[in-house]
């Protein structure tokens, strides 16, 4: 799969926050440099790409590992998945008393906290598990922690947006190209359609919107996420399907056009290329792309075929006139 995909985001993105939630999951340095060997022995040279690892956080990750493995540049973030929140989560923090000593290590050393904001309790809905997470367990976690960096990923609501406006500069939140463009209804108006459904599920119409404006603002706490998510379609068409959609190909095309409907082109180099490198401290990439409007509809093919079978790319619903022309 890795070999499959990588082009798709290599092409059009100079870096990537690469999520660690692989089976068996990446936990220490080690595991990180062999991930990262892995990825560089099939990037494409001509694309000069550079993969920013993280550790998915456990109950047993050790201070010492996190912080030797970040001021060897080999880490740029701990990734928090609460237990059974999303894909290969079962390593997840059940206990977060049991990680606070990581977390402190974290905020002396300035590294981020990227968070699965979501609660796994089966008595809460599930479109309510992004807001209950903020108020149950994210307050709490930067109360006790409170000069820990936190990137609130894949932010799916209004909740959401509000509390990273309101909560100081030691947050941010990234939003994905699919959650500008759908809400739960296309997901499950008019049949089920499971090449929409990811974790967070999308919302209400209502929370898309806000999502939407928080992403035209120009406000520097919000910045691309894309949450790119390669899942064949023998593991999304099935009786449980798995939760993921695959944007990597035709972001920047999407998002232009959602920049330009809402009369703000201006600030889309900014939500892509500038604000996450301010908040993860790093150099805004020196190379450029060029998107160019086109008469007649960008053509991206439906799907990538792997060794494996199939991996559908996303649909956003609407004809895309924004190309990429250089990269």
């Amino acid at each position: 799969m890795l070999a499959a995909v990588i082009d798709d985001t290599s092409r059009h993105f100079g870096r990537a926050i690469i999520m660690p939630n692989l089976v068996p999951p990446v936990v220490t340095g080690a595991d990180a440099a062999a991930y990262r060997e892995r990825i560089m022995g099939v990037v494409n040279p001509d694309h000069n790409f550079t993969p920013l690892m993280t550790l998915y956080l456990t109950e047993t990750t050790q201070p010492d590992d996190v912080v030797a493995a970040a001021k060897a540049g080999l880490i740029y973030a701990v990734k928090l998945y609460p237990a059974g929140a999303t894909t290969n989560s079962a390593s997840g923090v059940r206990d977060l008393d049991r990680v606070i000593g990581v977390l402190q290590a974290m905020a002396e050393i300035g590294l981020p906290l990227c968070v699965h904001g979501e609660v796994t309790d089966p008595q809460v809905d599930i479109f309510d598990r992004e807001a209950v997470f903020i108020e149950t367990v994210l307050e709490t976690l930067r109360q006790r922690v409170p000069e820990l960096r936190v990137v609130l990923e894949h932010v799916t609501t209004s909740d959401g947006v509000d509390y990273v406006k309101s909560a100081g500069a030691n947050i941010a939140a990234t939003i994905t190209t699919h959650h500008l463009f759908i809400n739960r209804n296309h997901i499950l108006a008019g049949g089920i359609r499971p090449h929409y459904y990811c974790l967070p599920v999308a919302k209400r119409e209502s929370h898309r919107r806000a999502l939407v404006a928080a992403a035209i603002s120009g406000d520097s706490s919000f910045f691309l996420g894309t949450d790119s998510a390669p899942h064949l379609d023998a593991a999304k068409l099935m009786a449980c399907g798995c939760a993921g959609i695959y944007t990597a190909p035709n972001t920047m095309s999407c998002l232009a056009h959602v920049f330009e409907a809402e009369g703000a082109l201006d600030r889309l180099e900014g939500f892509t290329s500038l604000n996450g490198p301010a908040f993860y401290r790093l150099p805004v990439n020196e190379s450029r792309m060029t998107l160019i409007k086109q008469d007649t509809p960008v053509i991206y093919p439906k799907s990538r075929t792997t060794p494996d079978g199939n991996l559908t790319i996303f649909d956003c619903g609407t004809p895309l006139y924004w190309a990429v022309e250089t990269a």
